[in-house]
């Protein structure tokens, strides 16, 4: 069966659309793994890929310039993640660059963000390894609210408690709120407090105004002791004296104590008077004997007078000591 001409037509117009069709696609999926520019490989090292696959974005400041070429398991804890990026753009992109794994928005894939450094080192090179750095991934962020629940909780737990407790008047707080008679007294209290402390800062207002005065007063004694330098010098010279004349009070105490001494240690007449008791029971019989020879005298005396050849002189002795009596009386 032959072909007719529009038949031809219509199979040439499919191949060639197909054609197209598969050139354009190959040439969006070149495009996207830059199999069309020139371009070279960088590595990073990291813990957690979070789910980075072969062939997702790799950008820098926003920009996409790669895609991720390969990721190899090197051991338990770390992983390499092997990028290929524009070689135009990599002559913008430091050794001090910091390569980062995030995600392209909240619920897009993910990627490899290359963050700028200091631009303190020179620009990367093909088959350099930048730094990397591990940011929280969900589940890390997820965990950590989980466990922060379950302490909000406990804390909100143990607040109702301590709030119960407080309510029921248990504990001194508990006193403290519930205790009517108590707050006023602590309020008498406080404001006695104020009024003491009042009173203690108008007492050192008080002896500040004293204190100026004193300096700047001389009427009183002690505003003139303290501003007078004559009288300073006027006291401290009695006192030099009250020092000295303490000194000779001080030795004359010493030589009376020295007499003392010697009369207690023997030496002297008195203390011999006063120790010596054969001395004293001498003069007491002495002094006895003088009184009886006194009284016998006087005896002797009376019977003198009334002898008859004296009586007659102590007579005219009476009359004439009378006469005398009355002429002093006149």
């Amino acid at each position: 069966m032959k072909k007719t001409n529009s038949q031809k037509f219509r199979l040439g117009l499919f191949v060639s659309i197909g054609t197209i069709i598969f050139l354009v696609v190959i040439y969006l999926i070149g495009q996207r793994q830059s199999m069309f520019k020139k371009n070279f490989t960088i590595s990073a090292y990291f813990q957690n890929v979070n789910g980075l696959q072969n062939g997702n974005n790799v950008r820098y400041s926003g920009i996409d310039i790669g895609t991720v070429k390969e990721i190899t398991m090197i051991n338990d804890s770390t992983i390499k993640v092997n990028m290929v990026i524009d070689k135009k753009i990599a002559g913008h992109i430091h050794k001090d660059a910091v390569a980062t794994i995030g995600s392209d928005g909240l619920v897009g894939n993910m990627l490899v963000n290359i963050v700028p450094g200091e631009r303190l080192e020179t620009v990367i090179s093909n088959g350099d390894v930048i730094k990397s750095s591990n940011k929280l991934g969900t589940d890390d962020i997820l965990n950590t609210l989980n466990v922060t629940n379950k302490n909000a909780a406990k804390l909100t737990a143990d607040l109702l408690k301590i709030t119960n407790k407080l309510l029921e008047g248990k504990g001194t707080l508990g006193v403290l709120l519930n205790d009517t008679i108590l707050a006023k007294d602590l309020k008498q209290s406080v404001a006695n407090l104020k009024k003491v402390s009042q009173g203690a800062s108008n007492t050192v207002n008080e002896l500040n105004h004293m204190i100026v005065s004193l300096k700047t007063n001389d009427d009183t004694v002690l505003g003139m002791l303290m501003n007078d330098t004559i009288s300073g010098n006027k006291l401290k010279t009695i006192v030099s004296n009250l020092e000295v004349s303490s000194s000779k009070v001080d030795s004359l105490i010493g030589n009376i104590n020295v007499l003392v001494r010697d009369i207690n240690s023997s030496k002297g007449a008195f203390n011999y008077i006063t120790k010596d008791t054969s001395l004293v029971n001498s003069l007491k019989s002495t002094l006895k004997n003088i009184n009886e020879g006194t009284e016998k005298f006087n005896e002797n005396m009376e019977a003198f007078k009334h002898n008859f050849l004296t009586r007659g002189y102590f007579r005219k002795l009476e009359k004439q000591k009378k006469k005398a009596e009355k002429k002093s009386n006149k």
